[in-house]
């Protein structure tokens, strides 16, 4: 199972990759930097979800982003810093959110993808691969609807994975999903050849951001062709590698 899953494990990172940004707008900075953080925070819907089901880690992150602000740490580093954190408590909670909310929330990421590789093929890669060059603030390149989207995408999957209908992962759904993509694996590397192992070394890509960018989209997008919950199936077990 680990070695017919190894090539697509890298990507879930990048795909599912959180959207977590710090930004203020210049007219409220006659503001504290607490009001500011609070403002912007308070305007997420995730972040109003983090309250209810984890106050204690929602805190945590806030303190720790005024930490670095009142440090003088860049924007995009306390983004860096702090998105993985946000990242592996979404993975988490993925295990447990309905199919539908799974498949949505992966939609979202590959919407908001595809949209920033149409501003650069670098920026797209620094979206979907911050740990290998630095990452971008998505903020500052998307238009507001589609972030919104995004953000409300996030916070439904992680209400929902508290909910009645919440999800129990089954080792029958894991088997299910590495027979499925295997499939999805062979007709990328049909396709794109050595190039596939980019997904697995995306440090090895330079000067092939446009086809690292590609093979994650093409890659999710079969995904999300199979029935709505064997690709949630298959969603579910790249991310538990980031749990």
């Amino acid at each position: 199972m680990r070695r017919t899953w190894k090539p697509i494990v890298a990507v879930a990172v990048l795909a599912a990759a959180v959207a977590f940004w710090v930004y203020y707008d210049k007219q409220r900075l006659q503001h504290t930097p607490e009001y500011r953080l609070d403002t912007t925070l308070n305007s997420m819907p995730a972040w109003q979800v983090l309250k209810e089901q984890d106050p204690a880690f929602q805190e945590r992150i806030r303190a720790q982003i005024l930490a670095m602000q009142k440090e003088g740490d860049s924007e995009q580093h306390i983004i860096d810093v702090i998105q993985p954190q946000i990242l592996r408590l979404q993975m988490s909670r993925l295990q447990n959110a309905p199919d539908a909310n799974v498949v949505d929330y992966m939609r979202a990421n590959m919407e908001q993808t595809a949209a920033i590789q149409k501003v650069s093929d670098d920026a797209c890669f620094r979206f979907l691969y911050p740990g290998v060059k630095g990452g971008i603030n998505p903020l500052r390149v998307l238009d507001k609807p589609m972030m919104e989207r995004r953000m409300q995408a996030d916070a439904d999957m992680m209400r929902a994975a508290y909910g009645k209908n919440k999800h129990t992962v089954t080792p029958q759904e894991r088997e299910t999903a590495v027979a499925d993509v295997r499939p999805i694996m062979k007709e990328l590397a049909a396709k794109y050849g050595e190039d596939i192992q980019l997904l697995q070394t995306p440090d090895q890509a330079a000067g092939k951001e446009k086809v690292s960018c590609d093979m994650v989209q093409e890659m999710w997008a079969k995904v999300l062709t199979l029935p709505e919950n064997h690709a949630a199936g298959v969603i579910r077990l790249a991310v538990s590698e980031l749990e």
